[in-house]
């Protein structure tokens, strides 16, 4: 199933039933008086946060939900049945804007959460509600309300504890293949990973973190040069960052400017999240002797000015990995509120032919 982590749909609830006017027509009883009973309300059309669910491809066909009208009033005071609210599956981590207005609804950050999106009819009263001691033969019964119509914008931020930024093919996905179970696409050419991928990183008994990889960044991506910055929405759930860059740039490149370029684009994109907590990793050390890589690193520290955790990994041969693990497990327990849970496990994300989706 492709990656879709925009959609835009349309709910209608249901109206409500009309009121009846009856009266009561029986042998031996003239005066029996009005009977006609009130209508059922329309149902509500509500979101349902469902974690079986990681990505709103559901949304690109059917893009209408109408809930159930209820339904009219009946003589012998009988009210209509009230039709069922319609439930709309959608994955955690769901923003809902109002299409017209630009309010944010809601969003879905908790399994089995419930948003209403559009609230159903009211039932219209029977001529038995309008009896009063002036007017014992009402004949008037009021019609239900029409239910609420939206056009609602959907927005996709996958929820995870740890997100990877960086240039493509510093390593990102070979980093997380390396931590977690996911399976991303690994290639020696810039944007194989073309859509977040999650995986999930155990350190221990009872103790593991989530962790999201998504494009690689070049200049220019804020104005929409390379895949363009849509994707860094999928860091703003993050808490941590970590920010991986190629020892050995490609062509020549100088590591500080790299860092800086990044920086740059997510400052553009979001400053809230240019100044989230960020550790800097060096991958790729692997390629050189320890001592010309520590000197490289502390050289670009010094010039960046760099005053977070930083360090020097190689994601292929699986050298500062553990350590790495374990810092950011124990940064993201002390930084994770006791009443709210950490991430979901997030599930595969996958092509139509079955091979998982990622980037580097």
């Amino acid at each position: 199933m492709k990656f879709v982590d925009e959609a835009t749909i349309r709910v209608e609830a249901g109206d409500g039933g009309n009121g009846c006017i009856s009266f009561r027509r029986e042998r031996a009883i003239p005066f029996g008086g009005p009977d006609g009973g009130d209508g059922g309300d329309g149902g509500s059309v509500y979101a349902v946060a469902d974690p079986n669910l990681n990505t709103l491809a559901d949304f690109r066909f059917n893009r209408v939900f109408r809930a159930g009208r209820g339904e009219n009033g009946s003589g012998s005071n009988c009210r209509g049945a009230s039709a069922d609210d319609l439930l709309v599956s959608m994955p955690l981590g769901t923003l809902i804007h109002d299409v017209e207005t630009e309010e944010l609804i809601g969003e879905l950050t908790n399994t089995d959460q419930r948003i209403k999106l559009a609230a159903g009819g009211f039932h219209g009263l029977g001529n038995t509600r309008f009896k009063s001691s002036i007017n014992r033969s009402p004949r008037k019964a009021s019609p239900g309300s029409a239910g609420e119509q939206r056009d609602l914008r959907l927005e996709l931020s996958l929820m995870a504890d740890v997100g990877l930024l960086g240039m493509p093919n510093a390593g990102k996905s070979t980093l997380l293949s390396a931590v977690s179970a996911a399976r991303p696409k690994i290639a020696d050419y810039p944007f194989t990973t073309l859509y977040p991928q999650p995986g999930v990183v155990s350190v221990g008994l009872g103790r593991s973190f989530v962790m999201v990889d998504i494009p690689g960044l070049i200049e220019g991506a804020a104005h929409g040069a390379g895949l363009g910055i849509r994707f860094l929405k999928h860091l703003q759930r993050t808490r941590l960052l970590l920010h991986l860059v190629d020892v050995q740039p490609p062509e020549g490149g100088d590591i500080v400017e790299r860092v800086r370029t990044i920086n740059a684009e997510l400052a553009e994109f979001s400053p809230e999240l240019a100044g989230r907590e960020q550790w800097l990793l060096f991958n790729k050390t692997d390629l050189l002797p320890t001592a010309e890589a520590k000197a490289l690193c502390d050289k670009a520290l010094k010039k960046l000015k760099w005053k977070g955790r930083s360090y020097r990994i190689s994601a292929v041969a699986r050298t500062g990995l553990d350590e790495l693990c374990r810092d950011a497990m124990e940064w993201v327990e002390a930084h994770t509120p006791k009443n709210q849970p950490a991430a979901e496990p997030p599930q595969t994300l996958s092509e139509p032919d079955g091979s998982q989706q990622t980037e580097e």
